[in-house]
């Protein structure tokens, strides 16, 4: 509401209709991301130049220009990416450890819930993915899965396979395990895992199978749910957040059909990802 002159206090107060002690908190912190600024001596506030780019971003739902300008803005927000850039895969204890590291010496604290709220960000905002499962963080780099794709798939499938027990193997494979897994192997997107399954499919027609029964009680093993964003109405003059675990646990949608599980009778599996 900035962006349309100086506002004060109370009128941030009475727009947002939020206590006056909300409406602070949100004026300091908008302000030390260089997103507002205060006017001398009239204790108002306007947009900077950083938050009109921020602004249009999100009015574009241009989500990574709005991740790029927090991690330049942002000391939390950047130091948390700051540990993807070698494309590394962190479990949260970890990553938390790594962040009270590099903040030792400054004024910057973090604790298991804003390592939540940082990491819920970075999701919604497509940065990273966390593995529903064992809550595994990871870099998204890949905007296609390599050639040997199939590999991965069948690694992921016998360390799945491995953890049900020597007796206890699984004809049929749960597609929302294997896609977290294998997201997280690969740094790739779940749509774009879909992709490349609905692919192996067409291609390995009695090499692999995919069910279509529906989803067992096995959706409650998800720990975590996805983060996701998007713009209310088409003014973009409100945000909305969403955390859905069915998101999650969908499964793979091919001729108007889900399926959810996966088996494979023949592990020599043919892959061209090309669309040749």
């Amino acid at each position: 509401m900035c962006r349309n002159g100086a506002q004060s206090t109370d009128d941030i107060v009475d727009t947002l209709d939020v206590s006056k002690r909300r409406a602070r908190e949100t004026i300091l912190e908008s302000t030390r991301i260089s997103l507002t600024e205060e006017i001398s001596d009239k204790e108002t506030y306007a947009t900077t130049s950083v938050g009109e780019r921020f602004i249009e971003a999100v009015e574009a739902s241009g989500w990574e220009k709005v991740s790029s300008i927090l991690q330049t803005h942002s000391p939390h927000y950047g130091a948390f990416l700051s540990l993807f850039e070698d494309g590394n895969t962190i479990e949260p204890n970890a990553a938390l450890e790594l962040l009270e590291d590099q903040s030792e010496f400054t004024s910057y604290e973090y604790n298991e819930t804003s390592l939540d709220v940082i990491g819920a960000w970075a999701q919604r905002l497509g940065a990273i993915q966390r593995n529903a499962f064992d809550g595994t963080f990871y870099p998204v780099e890949e905007s296609d899965v390599p050639p040997n794709f199939p590999y991965v798939l069948l690694s992921v499938a016998d360390c799945l396979e491995e953890s049900a027990g020597v007796n206890l193997k699984k004809r049929y494979l749960s597609i929302p395990e294997l896609r977290e897994h294998t997201c997280e192997r690969l740094s790739c997107d779940r749509s774009t895992f879909d992709d490349a399954l609905r692919t192996l499919a067409q291609q390995n027609i009695g090499r692999i199978e995919l069910s279509g029964a529906p989803i067992d009680t096995g959706a409650k093993e998800a720990r975590y749910g996805l983060k996701t964003i998007e713009l209310a109405d088409s003014d973009g003059d409100l945000v909305t957040t969403d955390q859905s675990s069915e998101q999650v646990m969908r499964g793979v949608e091919q001729l108007g059909k889900q399926y959810y599980y996966l088996a494979v009778y023949d592990r020599d599996l043919q892959f061209n990802n090309n669309g040749d």
